[in-house]
Order: C-alpha cells, then structure tokens, then sequence
C-alpha cells in the first residue's frame, strides 16, 4: 500500500515540476513527457507561433497523460 502512495506522490510532483518547466519552456515540457515525438516538434512550431499556443499545448499534453 505504501508503495503505490509513493509512487502516486512521485508522479504527481513529476508532473508539477513538467507543468512549471512547460510555463519557463514549453518544449522542455514535452520532451520531459512524450521524447521527440511528434507532439514535441508540433509543441516547437507553436511556440514558435506563440509563446502562449505552446504553453496551452503543453500543459494538455501533460495533463493527458
């Protein structure tokens, strides 16, 4: 039972930490989350696009999963 509570903790500290990079750097925050899929090169577009298309993307991108 421990474990997973530990594990649960761990995973949403992860994500908050991914959430805050996604706000500083939003592709940072994908690639933490998917690699180089095609999500991180579509999240770089928008950001290139936007500061603010790529922080949205992000962070769904994060809550998702």
């Amino acid at each position: 039972m421990q474990n997973q509570m530990t594990t649960h903790a761990d995973t949403t500290l992860g994500d908050i930490f991914r959430v805050f990079l996604s706000v500083l750097i939003p592709p940072l925050g994908v690639f933490m989350e998917v690699g180089l899929s095609k999500q991180f090169w579509l999240n770089i577009l928008l950001t290139l696009l936007g500061y603010f298309p790529g922080v949205i993307h992000a962070v769904f991108i994060i809550a998702k999963r």
